[in-house]
């Protein structure tokens, strides 16, 4: 049963009581990422979280991990296109402390200068870790194709050039502007009592100030269809290509869940089964749908030696195009909304999953669908909805694709698919 109070600032809190478990989970989210970002303050919203944990006015960074450890517990954040959020997990009996180290890291962060410095270098070598995964690599170097016209397209980590111009300023400037009341939203899942734990928030949370400014307005996603090559001198080939998908709350993401369990979702589907399992020709191929408020990728990623690129580019072609125009039986359907329930339902087992869920659909949907919706929504999918949304979706005129190889393979992907 989830719950939402608003305090008189704008904050809301959403909580769900699960009395059976003696664990609570509580994360401060945040509706900035880099979608929200400037060309030239790229990878400040990264920037801000990691500095969040460098020390308070009240702790060190040492006594902010220490404080959680104590415990038994966890403390983490991530940073995405469209939020942040920062969380604790901690038995329920320590419901406060936890509430108290993250109000103390979001108000009462030093941003020292020196810390920045170091912190910088800290997210350069991040930045290196991933150029040197070419697997990561080359999803990151999709999402920046297909969004190359909008800022949904930054890297979330920012780049070399835009991480040395940030500075002590910028971050409490990005800060005042992104960190407020009324783009926020505090989620709780977990056993607790829900008039001490609505006290607690009150006290930490209630003087956080508003911002008289308007809230930004989400403009229409233009996508932009190429294909792009990098050179890293690698062994393997990676390739993931993809389409324009769906936004988040749109009820055909459920239908294209299906498409997608059944094309590359599992180790049971369509491209593993007949690229991997029955001709060997790659270690990992996949497929994946990602939803963001206004817009949404469906992918499909590959990576194999070099010479089999024109082969397992013609087998995903082959796939695609068997989906689009002959569809799914009704058994393939009815075991794929299986698969999508028990993996929903698995999913609700641990208090930080839900508090992940239930926080991240209400600060960027402003509603909460409970399990029985989601099911529901599920259990009505119709082999003509799946149908729909495969040729809405699988638009071979439009696809984006990202080649990372030792040589170029531009020419082998395009004699595929052009």
């Amino acid at each position: 049963m989830y719950k939402k109070h608003i305090l008189n600032n704008g904050l809301r809190i959403v909580t769900e009581h699960i009395p059976y478990v003696k664990s609570i989970s509580i994360g401060v989210w945040i509706e900035t990422g880099s979608k929200m970002e400037s060309s030239e303050e790229n990878g400040i919203s990264h920037f801000i979280e990691h500095m969040l944990f460098k020390g308070t006015k009240n702790r060190s960074a040492k006594a902010i991990a220490e404080s959680i450890d104590a415990v038994g517990g966890q403390i983490n954040a991530f940073t995405g296109k469209e939020c942040t959020c920062y969380y604790v997990k901690v038995l329920d009996s320590h419901f406060d402390l936890a509430l108290d180290v993250l109000s103390d890291m979001v108000f009462n962060s030093n941003f020292d200068p020196n810390e920045i410095d170091k912190e910088r270098s800290v997210i350069l070598e991040e930045i290196s870790m991933y150029e040197d995964s070419p697997e990561d690599l080359v999803h990151d170097l999709f999402s920046q194709t297909l969004f190359k016209e909008s800022t949904l397209g930054y890297p979330i980590l920012g780049t070399k050039e835009s991480l040395a111009q940030l500075n002590q300023e910028k971050m409490l400037e990005y800060l005042r502007k992104h960190y407020r009341p009324e783009n926020a939203v505090i989620s709780v899942a977990g056993n607790f009592d829900e008039l001490q734990l609505m006290k607690e928030i009150e006290k930490r949370f209630e003087n956080w100030q508003q911002l008289e400014t308007k809230a930004a307005v989400d403009m229409p996603l233009n996508y932009h269809y190429e294909v792009l090559h990098k050179s890293k001198d690698i062994e393997q080939t990676h390739l993931c290509l993809g389409f324009k998908g769906i936004e988040m709350g749109n009820k055909e993401v459920y239908p294209l869940m299906v498409v997608n369990n059944i094309l590359g979702g599992s180790m049971s589907s369509r491209l593993f089964q007949s690229i991997r399992e029955e001709r060997g020709l790659v270690y990992s191929v996949y497929s994946y749908p990602t939803t963001y408020k206004n817009g949404g990728i469906f992918a499909i990623y590959a990576g194999m030696n070099p010479q089999q690129l024109e082969e397992v580019c013609q087998l995903i072609k082959l796939q695609l195009n068997t989906l689009k125009t002959e569809g799914l039986t009704a058994e393939e359907l009815h075991k794929a909304k299986e698969q999508l329930k028990g993996n929903y339902i698995l999913g609700l087992e641990s208090t930080s999953s839900r508090m992940t869920s239930i926080g991240k659909s209400e600060l960027l949907l402003q509603r909460i669908l409970s399990p029985k919706e989601i099911l529901q929504l599920i259990d009505d999918i119709k082999l003509t909805d799946v149908e729909a949304v495969a040729d809405k979706v699988i638009n071979m005129d439009n696809i984006a694709a990202t080649i990372v190889s030792k040589k170029n393979q531009r020419k082998v992907f395009e004699g595929v698919f052009k």
